[in-house]
């Protein structure tokens, strides 16, 4: 009987990983919402996973089965829950890995605060993110309306495993 490995694997986010998210370029409609300014400019002004203390606190790395860098996630403790923010490497979106990719976030975010529940925010637009999330046990339980760098968006909260 041979056991397989997990698909991803969650590690601690290095700071190479760090630089290696800033590159990343995201096809349009994406392009929007997703990316980060240069490396050097984070770790200069100390921003997100720019700053070494956030990073390791609350960033985390998403390694295919060969150790390959196939994304990140912060887990962001907040009063009585855990809000997750997803980033999947561009060239893996769209091609049907999000599920498992999700569920790896899901439970690195479980392990870390399992007496918390587990939510994210989505804009309204990005169907095939919800889509992903769906499929990976969320369920959307608001949607609402907040600013955003380009002005009113429309998000939905989306709570993993809420009936």
């Amino acid at each position: 009987m041979s056991v397989s490995k997990p698909i991803f694997c969650v590690v601690l986010m290095s700071r190479e990983h760090a630089e290696t998210c800033c590159s990343w370029r995201y096809e349009p409609p994406y392009d929007r919402i997703y990316g980060w300014l240069p490396w050097e400019q984070m770790e200069a002004l100390g921003v997100e996973f720019g700053d070494p203390e956030i990073r390791e606190q609350q960033y985390i790395s998403i390694l295919d089965a060969e150790n390959t860098l196939c994304g990140f996630a912060q887990l962001f403790p907040m009063v009585n829950v855990t809000r997750l923010g997803i980033g999947m490497r561009p060239d893996l979106c769209g091609l049907g890995r999000g599920k498992g990719f999700v569920n790896a976030v899901v439970d690195a975010a479980k392990a870390r605060y399992p007496e918390l529940p587990v939510d994210l925010e989505v804009q309204d637009w990005n169907e095939r993110a919800i889509r992903t999330y769906l499929k990976a046990g969320f369920v959307i339980t608001d949607t609402y309306e907040k600013q955003t760098p380009e002005g009113i968006g429309r998000f939905h909260c989306m709570v993993y495993g809420e009936d």
